[in-house]
């Protein structure tokens, strides 16, 4: 696709011929596609469900879903609801750290009841969001998305070496070069296309990373199909598969994190509208985009879907094509849909091996915790400013490691001194308000 910013198609009700709309609207998908099922696996890991069972290839199918229904909230709109800008949604990284934990110790149930109430409370962010940005400058949110990147990085390693807990480092075959010559592959093949492919097969780098290292995984012998000849062809959904269970702690954690999505969100409206159009977001779109948010986070917990937020990469993508139309994202939001309604799907993808999902999340973690210094990049490194680094990192990352530091705190504050991200986000917001700018 070639550069065409601020030409034909800079207004996103314009819409392109179908032979154009459908490529870029799978486009915005394949960029999406292995970040948007990559949480799901993860947290049901964390919760002991089955790799490659039926809850499992449940949870993709609801990432998948809701991930094109949100996106229908945020391109198509309806009053308020969505900025109607090409906004493609996805299940959210910076809830993985919170959520695993809870649903490690506390189950499912409580981790989707948490997002469901976060999701509401999200939603309600969007009548007032413009007046909260002062809380969330560049230090804030830079620090905030590093941690979650440096968190998770542990567990990219964990997958890539064949292991996905403690447990299972025991095993005599964790380590073996046989995952890690799967989990290179995925790298270098991801790496690779990445940087010296162009246009849509760039954008693909780590889906076609990840299907390398697939292949080479199958014949390896490392590949179980038994779940995808089970899985049926078409399903339904279920309301609260897991049950409602509320857990006070677990919600504050998650609406933590929905604040700083929601900051995210406003960051990728305005960077949308710049990078397609040439102008500032208006505070109609960031306000509907914020609503579209919490409404696809909270619906997507009540059939099993992780958080949704905007996702930056596709917002590249607008830049790259010069096409701003709404509708061209639409049409992967309906290809997504699609792709939920099909367990075969989804059971292929929960059949992928550990060494391979390990050598796609080292490049996505590690993406993530980049992402996070870019940020800081735009914060002038002075004394003031490094100690709040220093410190921020320090408590949010230090009690997540060492949990039994704070083992006889009460139960909801425990849960939020080890969560990683709600730490390092409370402590970088009071010290940058309190610490006088001139040290």
């Amino acid at each position: 696709m070639t550069n065409t910013a601020h030409g034909a198609y800079a207004d996103p009700n314009e819409t392109p011929p179908m032979a154009q709309a459908i490529p870029l609207g799978l486009q915005h998908v394949l960029a999406m596609f292995a970040s948007n099922v990559t949480p799901s696996i993860i947290v049901a890991g964390a919760a002991g469900l089955a790799f490659g069972g039926p809850e499992q290839v449940y949870l993709i199918q609801m990432a998948m879903l809701f991930a094109g229904v949100a996106t229908l909230f945020q391109t198509i709109g309806f009053g308020p609801v969505g900025a109607r800008l090409p906004i493609m949604q996805g299940t959210s990284f910076a809830f993985v750290g919170v959520l695993a934990g809870i649903a490690a110790t506390q189950g499912m149930g409580v981790a989707l009841t948490a997002c469901l109430i976060g999701g509401v409370l999200h939603f309600c962010l969007g009548a007032f969001i413009k007046s909260l940005r002062w809380l969330f400058p560049p230090l804030v949110t830079g620090l905030v998305i590093l941690a979650i990147g440096l968190y998770l990085i542990p567990t990219a390693i964990k997958y890539a070496a064949g292991g996905a807990a403690d447990f299972q480092m025991a095993a005599q075959s964790f380590g073996s070069l046989k995952h890690w010559s799967v989990a290179l592959t995925v790298v270098v093949v991801a790496l690779a296309v990445k940087f010296f492919a162009k246009g849509s097969l760039s954008n693909s780098g780590i889906l076609i990373g990840l299907l390398a290292g697939y292949v080479l995984a199958f014949v390896l012998g490392m590949v179980n199909f038994a779940a995808v000849g089970k899985a049926a062809w078409i399903t339904g959904i279920t309301p609260m598969p897991f049950g409602f269970e509320f857990n006070l702690g677990a919600v504050i954690a998650v609406t933590l994190v929905c604040v700083v999505s929601a900051i995210e969100t406003v960051g990728d409206a305005s960077a949308t509208t710049k990078a397609g159009a040439g102008r500032e977001a208006t505070d109609n779109e960031i306000a509907g985009a914020t609503y579209a948010d919490g409404l696809g986070t909270a619906v997507a917990a009540v059939f099993g879907g992780l958080p949704n937020t905007s996702f930056s990469q596709n917002v590249g993508i607008v830049g790259m094509t010069g096409v701003m139309s709404r509708h061209v994202v639409t049409i992967g939001a309906l290809f997504l849909i699609v792709c939920g309604l099909l367990p075969k799907i989804g059971a292929v993808i929960a059949s992928m091996p550990l060494p391979v999902l390990g050598g796609g999340v080292i490049v996505m973690f590690g993406m993530v915790a980049a992402a996070g210094m870019n940020v800081l990049t735009e914060v002038k490194m002075n004394r003031r400013n490094m100690v709040i680094i220093a410190v921020s990192l320090t408590a949010g990352l230090g009690l997540n490691l060492v949990p039994t530091a704070v083992q006889y705190l009460p139960g909801v504050v425990k849960t939020l001194a080890t969560s990683a991200v709600a730490p390092t986000a409370l402590v970088a917001i009071v010290l940058n308000l309190v610490l006088p700018e001139d040290i």
